[in-house]
Order: structure tokens, then C-alpha cells, then sequence
């Protein structure tokens, strides 16, 4: 073959190249739930498939589909800090400030093995304010980084304390929380904050996040603060909220304070909000502030799937002082998206007993999953309590009572 001929040969594959790796650019773009259009010039490259053996005509290539992916859920009810438990810290950090880290030492791997862990900050943390107890709660900042050391990942302001120490600590709360790294969901610094979707994002999915309240103990804002939260009588700003989220993330989550203190029975009014908000979009409803168990079950809506419901779980820590306020619960459950079909479920659901554990007050609280936890420590607290029988055997039978079998241990 002389020069010229070569010449020809080689500028006939140079062009096919060419043409080939611009179509496979175009391709890989498109890959994806948003379809990107190729680009306008033709771009150097070549796949593995062509490499070799160009073809004369190229054909459309079988989109690509991403992989189903599933995240690992984990929600806990109020984190509810009375004075003997900032006592407590305070001691054991030994004049420096407080430490709460033994608190949650038992549940912290469970709690940081979660794809996104989410918890009910019951008590404003607030820097201007000394730490203070019941009625008028509020946490030193020590606090708040122990929910961030133990795992968590979102943190709902959204309760009937959340105006203990006025608009400006809960403007405080909101600098703090923002300041960790967590994503607060259900305080807001103005109404632009309301009207933008909170979501966190973990694996390629956008969990949009809702976060309500039914009281805030008969206290309000200031007619002139920019301040904003969400009632559960507002159904018009709740049903906008899940609806964008819904619009713009892949799964929704809603945490909601409501319900009457100390029963384990949900109120009518519960169930009824549960089934509009889950038919308005949201995946996964955590509740919040009975303080006591009620039970987890999943809502049938309207296009066929359906939501999960837990309607409270009870107190992640306190220092409340009957047996049925010192056993709570950790939900884990997966979150699956299916980017063929576009579909998400919720499922492996999985109720863990927990139970805040203390004699004295001011040295020993801590959370024990139950597993953990055993009838001579049951003991040691049941004069407390004021339950004489308080024992493994009567906290597993106290759960069993409220939470369906089908989301408990086998």
C-alpha cells in the first residue's frame, strides 16, 4: 500500500472514531433520570465495544439503568434533658464545661450505623440561657454536639418546648443546629426558610423532610418575628410542604409532635392527619411528645402504596419517673428506590426496646437497649418508678401490648 493510500485508509478511521465517540458521549449523558442532550460538536473517545470494529451505521444504544439503592433508617422519640442529666454531665466533665457522651454510649453504634439517624430535640439549646429544667427547658450547647458525636444526621425542632426561652432562643437553636452540620427540620428563620424543602441527601437519594407541631404550651412569637413553625392544625402549609418535598426528593419524612401525654392509645385526630399526610405524599411519619409508647402500623393511600407510622416513640432519654416513661423505642426500617420503575418502598421494619436506666439521678442515666439491660438493673430502679414488678419480662410485655408483633424481634 503506498503513502497516499495509507493516508486515506487512516482518515477514514480517524472520522469513524470520531463519529463513534461523540454518539457514546451522548449516550452516557442521557444515562440517569434527567435526560441531557448530546453534545453539539463531535468529542474524541471511543468505548471498549468499538474499539476495534467500528461499525458504518452506528445504532441507539439500551439505556442504561442506575441500581435499586437502599438507605438505613433510624428515628428515636424526645431527647428530653432534665436537670439531673446536665447535673450529671456537668460532674463527669469535671469542672470543664459538660459532658454527655454516657448518656448514649450503649446506643451510640447502632445509632452511627444508620445510613440517616433523625431525633426529637425536645429541649431549645440555647446560648444566651443557663441550662434550666422543667417547665422552661434549655441544654448547653455540650449537648447538642453529643447528638452530633452519638450519629445523628437530622434533628426535629418542631414541639411544645421549642418556645421555652423565647423567639430569641429559638433563633439561638437554630444558628446552633445549623452550625453542626445536622439538617434542622421544623423551625424556620423567616417565611422564605418555610418555603424552601429541607432535605438531607446520603447514596443518591434526596430525603425531603417535614417538621410540625400541635402546641407550643400556649406560648408565641412576637407579632414582629421573622420566626416561623408549622402547627398541625395549618393543613394547608402542611400539605404544600409535603407536596414539595415530594415534588423535588425522592422519599418524605415527616416528624410530627402530637397527641395526648401519656397514653398509648393514638387519638382520632392523629389518625386522621396520618392518613391526609400520607396521601398527600409523605413515606414515613415519626411522632413525637405522648412520652409513652403508641404503636407503629403502616397507612394504605390512595395510589396503591403505603406509609409507615409510627405514632410515638416514646422518650429516647428523661427523667421521668414511671415505667412506662422510661421505655422507649428505636425504629430502624430501609428505604428502597427502584430508578427503573421510579418506585419507593419502605419495609424491614424494625422496633428496638430501649430504656433509660437511673437510680440517683445525677450519675447514672443512661440508655440501654434492652438487650442489654437486665433484672437486676430493673430492680435497682423500681421503687423509683414506683412499679414493683418492673423486670425484663415487664417490658417486653408492656411493648408487645402497644407495638404489633410484626415489627418486633422474632
Amino acid at each position: 500500500m503506498n503513502n497516499k493510500a495509507v493516508k486515506v485508509f487512516l482518515s477514514i478511521i480517524l472520522a469513524l472514531v470520531v463519529v463513534i465517540g461523540g454518539v457514546a458521549v451522548g449516550l452516557t449523558l442521557k444515562n440517569g433520570r434527567q435526560e441531557i442532550k448530546p453534545a453539539a460538536a463531535p468529542v474524541f473517545g471511543k468505548t471498549d465495544k468499538d474499539e476495534d470494529t467500528p461499525s458504518e451505521a452506528p445504532t441507539e444504544a439500551p439505556t442504561e439503568t442506575k441500581a435499586p439503592v437502599t438507605l438505613r433508617m433510624l428515628s428515636v422519640g424526645d431527647n428530653l434533658i432534665h436537670d439531673g442529666i446536665y447535673e450529671q454531665a456537668k460532674k463527669r466533665a469535671g469542672g470543664n464545661g459538660y459532658d454527655f457522651s454516657y448518656c448514649y454510649t450503649r446506643v451510640k453504634d447502632t445509632i452511627a450505623a444508620a445510613d440517616v439517624a433523625t431525633v426529637n430535640q425536645e429541649t431549645i439549646v440555647a446560648k444566651s440561657y443557663e441550662p434550666s429544667g422543667y417547665p422552661l427547658f434549655n441544654s448547653p450547647q455540650e449537648l447538642g454536639q453529643a447528638v452530633v458525636d452519638t450519629g445523628f444526621d437530622v434533628v426535629n425542632l418542631a414541639n411544645n418546648h421549642m418556645l421555652d426561652k423565647t423567639a430569641k432562643g429559638l433563633a439561638e437553636a437554630i444558628d446552633f443546629w445549623d452550625s453542626t452540620g445536622l439538617v434542622r427540620t421544623g423551625a424556620y428563620k423567616d417565611a422564605q426558610d418555610l418555603e424552601t424543602v429541607e432535605y438531607i441527601e446520603k447514596n443518591g437519594l434526596k430525603i425531603g423532610l417535614v417538621g410540625i407541631t400541635q402546641y407550643t404550651n400556649g406560648l408565641v412569637l412576637p407579632s414582629d418575628s421573622p420566626l416561623k413553625y408549622i402547627l398541625t392544625s395549618d393543613e394547608a402549609t402542611i400539605e404544600r410542604k409535603i407536596k414539595a418535598a415530594k415534588a423535588q426528593c425522592d422519599v418524605v419524612l415527616v416528624n410530627v409532635h402530637w397527641g395526648s401525654e401519656y397514653t398509648t392509645t393514638p387519638s382520632q385526630e392523629q389518625r386522621n392527619l396520618a392518613k391526609k399526610m400520607a396521601d398527600w405524599g409523605a413515606n414515613v411519619i415519626i411522632g413525637h411528645h405522648p412520652h409513652v409508647l403508641q404503636p407503629v402500623e403502616w397507612i394504605e393511600t390512595g395510589d396503591g402504596t403505603r406509609t409507615l407510622v409510627a405514632y410515638s416513640l416514646g422518650n429516647f432519654i428523661s427523667q421521668q419517673n414511671t415505667a412506662a416513661r422510661v421505655i422507649g423505642g428505636m425504629l430502624r426500617y430501609d428505604i428502597t428506590k427502584d430508578f427503573e420503575t421510579d418506585k419507593v418502598t419502605v419495609g424491614n421494619v424494625r422496633f428496638e426496646t430501649i430504656v433509660t436506666h437511673y437510680v440517683s439521678g445525677s450519675h447514672d442515666v443512661q440508655i440501654y437497649p434492652l438487650s442489654q439491660y437486665s433484672d437486676a438493673l430493673a430492680k435497682k430502679q423500681a421503687a423509683r418508678i414506683k412499679q414493683a414488678d418492673f423486670s425484663v419480662a415487664y417490658i417486653e410485655n408492656f411493648v408487645k401490648e402497644v407495638i404489633p408483633e410484626e415489627f418486633l424481634p422474632a
